[in-house]
């Protein structure tokens, strides 16, 4: 509708007698207290998230609150955001699993939606408000990873046995991914009371607060006993793997032998095969010989998302010990005859 010029006038004049400007109708952050800057609501952010979220988008909300931080939440808008998520892919650095900046792109994304996630959460703003659910996600490519060959596999643990300055350490580690399926952050979040050498069991404490007692071979348990004695996990609740000095283990290992592993192998790092691959190759075994039920018990999977099938199709402890067994060729107190 086209305003009318002696309205506008009128209303003009009643600003003038009222001793008011346009500026003072327009929104200003110090008369908006329900709705925080983003600097003042970031750290409420961090403290509810976990440290998993915090390790993988707080470098992501740094540069946000650099690049926004004197914003009121409702005045960021989605092309904020998704000129972000551009600089992000463009800028991002190379490594070796990189492609293309198209991690850096899902995370500008997820980053900003842990935010106003938590700010709807709070009644701060209303769902609709979100701009970050208006800017799409990058569609997740298939993963590159899959199952090693027996000669693969081979390879690397004998590069691993014959190099580098703790190859003790290394192929401990090569072992207990290879029978547990574990990862990484579940192998150093072990401690000295998780290791059952009776019934040879690891306990797993691993994403998603998940808690399971996983099989493992006789030799490993003795094996893992071993070490953690030897390098002065004494205490129960002492980390059990170790570096020569006794310090925890860290993720720094793991970096350092698939870098060393790469340049003895140039095939490991022009795939970009990590510790994760080890998991693949272990649970393709357990599916191609004792089906998905036991392949999914094995990975440590209890979510209910996925076909009804998998609540009847549940595999017990003894079941798993029972596929190790075979994987391993040494016998488990807890495998079925």
């Amino acid at each position: 509708m086209t305003p009318d010029p002696a309205q506008i006038r009128a209303a003009r004049q009643t600003l003038a007698e009222l001793g008011v400007t346009l500026a003072d109708l327009q929104d200003n952050p110090a008369e908006t207290p329900g709705i925080p800057t983003l600097a003042d609501y970031l750290p409420q952010v961090i403290a509810a998230a976990g440290p998993g979220a915090t390790r993988t988008y707080g470098n992501y909300w740094t540069r946000m609150a650099t690049a926004w931080g004197n914003r009121r939440l409702d005045q960021i808008t989605a092309t904020d955001i998704e000129a972000m998520q551009h600089d992000a892919a463009t800028h991002a650095r190379t490594r070796r699993n990189t492609r293309n900046g198209r991690h850096a792109s899902e995370h500008v994304i997820a980053a900003a939606r842990a935010i106003f996630n938590r700010a709807i959460a709070d009644d701060l703003i209303p769902a609709a408000a979100s701009p970050a659910h208006r800017v799409a996600k990058p569609r997740r490519l298939p993963s590159p990873r899959r199952a090693l060959t027996a000669t693969e596999l081979d390879h690397i643990n004998t590069a691993a046995r014959c190099s580098g300055n703790d190859p003790v350490l290394d192929a401990l580690l090569l072992r207990l991914h290879t029978e547990t399926a574990c990862r990484r952050g579940g192998a150093l979040a072990l401690r000295l009371t998780d290791l059952d050498t009776t019934q040879c069991l690891v306990r797993l404490a691993e994403k998603g607060g998940t808690l399971r007692w996983q099989p493992i071979s006789p030799l490993l348990a003795s094996r893992l006993a071993d070490h953690a004695t030897a390098r002065g996990a004494l205490e129960p609740g002492e980390r059990l793997l170790r570096y020569r000095d006794g310090r925890a283990l860290t993720t720094r290992r793991y970096d350092h032998l698939w870098k060393r592993l790469g340049q003895q192998l140039p095939w490991i790092a022009n795939q970009g095969i990590s510790t994760h691959w080890l998991r693949h190759t272990t649970l393709t075994w357990v599916e191609r010989h004792y089906g998905y039920g036991i392949a999914r018990a094995y990975a440590g999977h209890t979510d209910n998302t996925g076909p009804a099938t998998t609540t009847y199709i549940k595999a017990d402890l003894q079941t798993v010990a029972t596929a190790l067994a075979a994987m391993t060729g040494q016998p488990h107190p807890l495998a079925q005859p």
